[in-house]
């Protein structure tokens, strides 16, 4: 399984995309500053996510959330 995910800083109240196949690590990694984009915005708390069969379809659903539709959708489903 895989997953799209939104993380919420608790530092700058901002949203980060993502995608991964393992949440719980990936959420650590993302808290213990080992990914370069969200280093300085520490803390982060699982926000949303959606799970998926294929890699394909969950980095598919990541980029629709990086979108003007896709945020609108978010809104719209007060998701953010």
């Amino acid at each position: 399984m895989f997953t799209t995910y939104i993380l919420k800083s608790l530092k700058d109240q901002g949203y980060y995309f993502g995608h991964c196949a393992q949440m719980d690590a990936r959420l650590q990694q993302h808290n213990d500053g080992r990914v370069k984009s969200t280093k300085g915005r520490r803390p982060f708390v699982l926000h949303y996510s959606e799970q998926f069969l294929t890699r394909a379809e969950a980095q598919s659903r990541e980029m629709f959330f990086k979108t003007v539709e896709g945020r609108n959708w978010l809104k719209s489903n007060s998701i953010i």
